[in-house]
């Protein structure tokens, strides 16, 4: 019986799909309503508040290489930040700590659901396209809406500023260059109801799909 599990699981591997999008573009209302149809979702953002947070994998090794970014147990952004903005040695030390665990439990995510049959997962990432995050995924759906409709959205923010917000559009990939690259494009300058619709019909057609992505880190978790 567990063979003909372990043969069924196979294959029916999930097809993996990443979804980004600039900052004010909806990428959190995209997600939700991808999570209200049942699909599952890693986000990236919370995968590495698990890390920092006290008895989290990361507190450790990140501790042991920054002393002072650790509060109460925990690893704390801000500090961290002073750590290692504008030394690219030490940036390039934190992700070398940090990478290795982020995928681990993207591995785990995969093997999980995949396990349980899932026929689609999501990966929330705001940063897929500067990490080159696409590269372990079947797809990418990209948020995007007006660029004034955008700025109107952030600047609602508490505590955000203009200068804030160009120093943060500047460290993103361009929407255009985001549209280029995406496999699909959710439109979020629309209604809320338009944009659930176009999620509808995107899951519709992703859970038909068949990836590769799945069986490619499920086979590099088995070789480790």
């Amino acid at each position: 019986m567990e063979s003909s599990t372990s043969s069924s699981s196979i294959k029916q591997l999930p097809f993996l799909c990443g979804l980004t999008g600039s900052i004010g573009m909806g990428k959190s209302t995209v997600s939700a309503f991808f999570k209200q149809q049942g699909v599952r979702v890693l986000c990236a953002d919370e995968v590495v508040h698990k890390l920092y947070s006290a008895g989290g994998a990361a507190v450790a090794p990140v501790g042991a290489a920054f002393p002072s970014a650790v509060v109460d147990g925990a690893i704390d952004r801000a500090a961290l930040s002073k750590c290692v903005v504008g030394n690219e040695a030490a940036m390039k030390q934190l992700e070398g700590i940090v990478h290795p665990l982020v995928e681990q439990e993207r591995k785990q995510f995969i093997a999980e659901h995949a396990a349980a049959g899932s026929p689609l997962l999501l990966f929330d990432i705001p940063l897929l396209f500067e990490t080159q995050a696409q590269q372990g995924l079947d797809a990418v759906a990209v948020v995007s809406a007006p660029a004034e409709q955008q700025r109107q959205r952030v600047m609602a923010r508490p505590g955000m500023t203009a200068d804030k917000l160009e120093a943060i559009l500047a460290r993103q990939v361009p929407d255009a260059e985001k549209r280029r690259l995406a496999d699909f494009v959710l439109d979020t300058g629309c209604s809320m109801q338009q944009t659930e619709q176009q999620v509808l019909q995107l899951i519709a057609v992703l859970q038909g799909r068949q990836g590769t992505a799945a069986a490619r880190a499920l086979g590099r978790a088995a070789e480790q």
